[in-house]
Protein backbone atom coordinates (compact mmCIF):
# COMPACT_ATOMS: atom_id res chain seq x y z
CA UNK A 1 0.00 0.00 0.00
CA UNK A 2 1.14 3.47 -0.85
CA UNK A 3 2.04 5.57 2.94
CA UNK A 4 0.78 8.76 3.44
CA UNK A 5 3.25 11.16 4.43
CA UNK A 6 1.79 14.54 6.10
CA UNK A 7 4.01 17.52 5.60
CA UNK A 8 3.40 20.52 7.61
CA UNK A 9 4.34 24.11 6.38
CA UNK A 10 4.09 22.26 3.14
CA UNK A 11 3.81 25.51 1.26
CA UNK A 12 6.90 27.05 2.98
CA UNK A 13 10.44 27.70 1.63
CA UNK A 14 11.40 24.05 2.31
CA UNK A 15 8.38 22.21 2.30
CA UNK A 16 7.51 23.35 -1.41
CA UNK A 17 10.47 21.64 -2.20
CA UNK A 18 9.88 18.53 -0.29
CA UNK A 19 6.47 17.80 -1.04
CA UNK A 20 7.08 16.87 -4.63
CA UNK A 21 9.86 15.23 -3.98
CA UNK A 22 7.87 12.37 -1.23
CA UNK A 23 5.22 12.32 -4.42
CA UNK A 24 7.53 11.63 -6.73
CA UNK A 25 9.03 8.56 -4.44
CA UNK A 26 5.55 6.90 -4.53
CA UNK A 27 4.22 8.05 -1.54
CA UNK A 28 0.97 9.98 -0.65
CA UNK A 29 1.18 13.24 0.15
CA UNK A 30 -0.71 15.65 2.70
CA UNK A 31 0.37 19.21 3.47
CA UNK A 32 -0.94 20.74 5.92
CA UNK A 33 -1.91 24.56 4.83
CA UNK A 34 -3.65 27.70 7.24
CA UNK A 35 -5.20 28.73 4.39
CA UNK A 36 -7.90 26.90 1.72
CA UNK A 37 -5.87 25.07 -0.87
CA UNK A 38 -7.05 22.85 -3.64
CA UNK A 39 -5.67 19.56 -4.37
CA UNK A 40 -2.70 20.35 -6.49
CA UNK A 41 -0.88 17.79 -9.20
CA UNK A 42 -1.48 15.17 -7.04
CA UNK A 43 -1.01 16.41 -3.55
CA UNK A 44 -3.87 16.76 -0.99
CA UNK A 45 -4.28 20.59 0.80
CA UNK A 46 -6.06 20.25 4.22
CA UNK A 47 -6.51 23.13 6.78
CA UNK A 48 -5.08 23.59 10.33
CA UNK A 49 -2.71 25.33 12.46
CA UNK A 50 -0.09 24.19 14.05
CA UNK A 51 0.52 26.97 16.35
CA UNK A 52 -3.31 26.42 17.66
CA UNK A 53 -3.70 22.44 17.10
CA UNK A 54 -6.88 23.72 14.58
CA UNK A 55 -7.17 20.96 12.29
CA UNK A 56 -4.35 18.80 13.13
CA UNK A 57 -6.09 15.90 14.34
CA UNK A 58 -7.64 15.28 11.27
CA UNK A 59 -4.60 16.29 9.28
CA UNK A 60 -2.47 13.16 11.24
CA UNK A 61 -5.31 10.77 11.36
CA UNK A 62 -4.15 7.82 8.87
CA UNK A 63 -0.53 8.90 8.18
CA UNK A 64 2.47 6.89 9.07
CA UNK A 65 4.92 9.97 8.44
CA UNK A 66 4.86 13.40 9.83
CA UNK A 67 7.43 15.85 8.10
CA UNK A 68 7.63 19.00 10.33
CA UNK A 69 8.68 21.80 8.67
CA UNK A 70 6.54 24.27 9.64
CA UNK A 71 8.94 26.89 11.59
CA UNK A 72 8.73 30.91 12.33
CA UNK A 73 10.69 33.42 14.53
CA UNK A 74 9.39 31.85 17.72
CA UNK A 75 6.91 29.34 19.13
CA UNK A 76 8.13 26.59 17.68
CA UNK A 77 8.14 24.61 20.85
CA UNK A 78 4.46 25.39 21.22
CA UNK A 79 3.55 24.10 17.62
CA UNK A 80 5.68 20.87 18.61
CA UNK A 81 3.81 20.19 21.73
CA UNK A 82 0.23 20.37 19.71
CA UNK A 83 1.45 17.97 16.74
CA UNK A 84 3.22 15.10 18.72
CA UNK A 85 -0.09 15.23 21.36
CA UNK A 86 -2.28 15.01 18.17
CA UNK A 87 0.09 12.84 16.60
CA UNK A 88 -0.03 10.37 19.60
CA UNK A 89 -3.99 10.30 19.76
CA UNK A 90 -3.74 8.88 15.84
CA UNK A 91 -1.55 6.16 16.58
CA UNK A 92 2.36 6.04 16.62
CA UNK A 93 3.43 8.22 13.39
CA UNK A 94 7.23 8.52 12.55
CA UNK A 95 7.93 12.38 13.01
CA UNK A 96 10.91 13.95 10.98
CA UNK A 97 11.68 17.12 12.35
CA UNK A 98 14.04 20.07 11.14
CA UNK A 99 15.93 21.85 13.12
CA UNK A 100 19.19 24.36 12.93
CA UNK A 101 22.88 23.33 13.85
CA UNK A 102 23.64 25.01 17.34
CA UNK A 103 20.53 24.81 19.12
CA UNK A 104 23.19 22.91 21.70
CA UNK A 105 26.02 25.06 21.67
CA UNK A 106 23.96 28.64 21.88
CA UNK A 107 23.10 29.37 24.50
CA UNK A 108 19.63 31.73 25.54
CA UNK A 109 19.85 32.90 28.85
CA UNK A 110 19.24 36.62 29.34
CA UNK A 111 17.09 39.08 27.96
CA UNK A 112 19.49 40.45 25.03
CA UNK A 113 20.05 36.42 24.41
CA UNK A 114 16.34 36.05 23.89
CA UNK A 115 15.69 38.76 21.64
CA UNK A 116 18.26 37.98 19.01
CA UNK A 117 18.46 34.30 19.33
CA UNK A 118 15.36 32.84 21.14
CA UNK A 119 14.63 31.49 17.96
CA UNK A 120 17.95 28.73 18.90
CA UNK A 121 15.76 28.21 22.42
CA UNK A 122 12.41 27.60 20.78
CA UNK A 123 14.21 24.69 18.03
CA UNK A 124 15.57 23.42 20.95
CA UNK A 125 12.66 22.71 23.16
CA UNK A 126 10.89 21.54 20.02
CA UNK A 127 13.45 18.98 19.51
CA UNK A 128 13.10 17.45 23.09
CA UNK A 129 9.36 17.65 23.20
CA UNK A 130 9.58 15.48 20.00
CA UNK A 131 12.73 13.33 21.65
CA UNK A 132 10.48 12.71 24.65
CA UNK A 133 6.98 12.15 23.10
CA UNK A 134 6.55 8.41 22.75
CA UNK A 135 6.83 8.85 19.10
CA UNK A 136 9.34 7.42 16.42
CA UNK A 137 11.44 10.54 15.56
CA UNK A 138 14.13 11.78 13.88
CA UNK A 139 15.89 15.57 13.39
CA UNK A 140 18.04 16.77 11.02
CA UNK A 141 19.69 19.49 12.04
CA UNK A 142 20.59 22.18 9.37
CA UNK A 143 22.74 25.36 8.83
CA UNK A 144 21.08 28.64 7.47
CA UNK A 145 19.27 27.78 4.10
CA UNK A 146 20.58 30.66 1.15
CA UNK A 147 17.16 31.86 0.65
CA UNK A 148 17.44 33.05 4.53
CA UNK A 149 20.45 34.76 4.19
CA UNK A 150 18.91 36.30 1.27
CA UNK A 151 16.18 37.56 2.78
CA UNK A 152 17.47 38.47 5.92
CA UNK A 153 20.15 40.92 4.20
CA UNK A 154 17.56 42.29 1.63
CA UNK A 155 15.36 43.43 4.84
CA UNK A 156 18.87 44.92 6.80
CA UNK A 157 19.46 46.50 3.24
CA UNK A 158 16.17 48.73 3.72
CA UNK A 159 18.11 51.40 6.01
CA UNK A 160 21.19 53.63 4.43
CA UNK A 161 23.82 51.38 6.28
CA UNK A 162 23.53 47.67 6.32
CA UNK A 163 24.79 46.44 9.74
CA UNK A 164 26.06 43.42 10.17
CA UNK A 165 26.98 40.71 13.31
CA UNK A 166 30.57 41.37 13.74
CA UNK A 167 32.40 38.78 13.87
CA UNK A 168 29.47 36.51 12.70
CA UNK A 169 30.24 33.76 9.94
CA UNK A 170 27.73 31.46 8.19
CA UNK A 171 27.70 28.45 6.04
CA UNK A 172 24.99 28.51 4.13
CA UNK A 173 23.30 25.83 2.87
CA UNK A 174 20.97 25.00 -0.59
CA UNK A 175 16.98 24.39 0.37
CA UNK A 176 16.89 21.88 -2.04
CA UNK A 177 19.74 19.86 -0.28
CA UNK A 178 18.40 19.81 2.58
CA UNK A 179 14.85 18.89 1.32
CA UNK A 180 16.21 16.17 -0.27
CA UNK A 181 17.84 14.70 2.55
CA UNK A 182 14.46 15.03 4.90
CA UNK A 183 12.75 12.94 1.92
CA UNK A 184 14.76 10.27 2.27
CA UNK A 185 14.75 10.33 6.13
CA UNK A 186 11.01 10.19 5.63
CA UNK A 187 10.94 7.13 3.86
CA UNK A 188 13.91 5.58 6.05
CA UNK A 189 13.25 4.15 9.69
CA UNK A 190 13.73 6.49 12.91
CA UNK A 191 16.76 7.27 13.27
CA UNK A 192 16.90 10.02 16.24
CA UNK A 193 19.44 12.72 15.92
CA UNK A 194 21.32 12.53 12.50
CA UNK A 195 24.43 14.23 11.35
CA UNK A 196 24.00 17.67 10.58
CA UNK A 197 23.42 18.89 6.90
CA UNK A 198 25.62 21.93 6.32
CA UNK A 199 26.67 24.05 3.27
CA UNK A 200 29.93 24.00 1.25
CA UNK A 201 32.11 26.80 2.46
CA UNK A 202 32.04 29.01 5.40
CA UNK A 203 31.24 32.88 4.61
CA UNK A 204 32.16 36.08 7.18
CA UNK A 205 28.96 38.21 6.80
CA UNK A 206 30.50 40.80 5.26
CA UNK A 207 31.38 38.80 2.55
CA UNK A 208 27.33 37.62 2.36
CA UNK A 209 26.37 41.24 2.54
CA UNK A 210 28.81 42.90 -0.37
CA UNK A 211 27.46 39.81 -2.56
CA UNK A 212 24.16 40.69 -1.73
CA UNK A 213 24.28 44.20 -2.99
CA UNK A 214 26.24 43.29 -5.84
CA UNK A 215 23.92 40.91 -6.83
CA UNK A 216 21.02 42.52 -5.91
CA UNK A 217 22.20 45.99 -7.39
CA UNK A 218 22.50 48.30 -4.15
CA UNK A 219 24.96 50.53 -2.78
CA UNK A 220 25.19 50.11 0.96
CA UNK A 221 27.76 51.40 3.60
CA UNK A 222 28.51 47.69 5.59
CA UNK A 223 28.94 48.56 9.30
CA UNK A 224 29.79 45.13 11.73
CA UNK A 225 28.69 45.57 14.50
CA UNK A 226 29.87 43.71 18.17
CA UNK A 227 26.18 42.07 19.68
CA UNK A 228 26.62 41.34 23.16
CA UNK A 229 25.52 38.48 25.29
CA UNK A 230 26.20 34.52 25.48
CA UNK A 231 24.74 33.62 22.78
CA UNK A 232 25.92 36.36 20.11
CA UNK A 233 29.49 34.77 21.68
CA UNK A 234 28.51 31.77 20.72
CA UNK A 235 27.72 32.70 17.51
CA UNK A 236 31.44 34.53 17.19
CA UNK A 237 32.81 31.02 18.24
CA UNK A 238 31.24 29.04 15.10
CA UNK A 239 28.42 27.29 17.41
CA UNK A 240 26.43 27.85 13.93
CA UNK A 241 28.51 26.53 11.78
CA UNK A 242 29.37 22.76 11.04
CA UNK A 243 32.57 22.70 9.23
CA UNK A 244 32.98 18.48 9.67
CA UNK A 245 29.24 18.34 7.56
CA UNK A 246 30.06 20.38 5.17
CA UNK A 247 27.96 18.21 2.55
CA UNK A 248 26.42 20.27 0.60
CA UNK A 249 27.75 21.02 -3.07
CA UNK A 250 25.27 24.18 -4.09
CA UNK A 251 27.56 27.72 -2.82
CA UNK A 252 26.32 30.99 -2.19
CA UNK A 253 27.81 31.87 -5.71
CA UNK A 254 25.46 29.67 -7.42
CA UNK A 255 22.75 30.92 -5.54
CA UNK A 256 23.05 34.37 -6.44
CA UNK A 257 23.45 33.72 -10.20
CA UNK A 258 20.22 32.46 -10.10
CA UNK A 259 18.72 35.27 -8.47
CA UNK A 260 16.97 37.89 -10.72
CA UNK A 261 18.83 41.10 -10.91
CA UNK A 262 16.85 44.51 -11.18
CA UNK A 263 15.81 45.59 -14.40
CA UNK A 264 15.14 42.25 -15.70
Amino acid sequence: MTSTILVTGGTGTLGRLLAPMLQEAGCAVRVLSRGGHGPEKGIEYVTGDVSTGEGLQAAVDGVETIVHCAGSAKGDEVKARNLVEAAARAGAPHVVYISVVGVDRVPVVSAVDRAMFGYFAAKREAEQIIAESGLPWTTLRATQFHDWIWLTLGLMAKLPVLMTWGGVRFQPVDTGEVAARLAELALDKPAGLVPDIAGPRVYRMEELARDYLKAAGKRRLILPVRSPGKAASAFRAGANLAPEHAVGHRTWEDFLAEQERPGQ
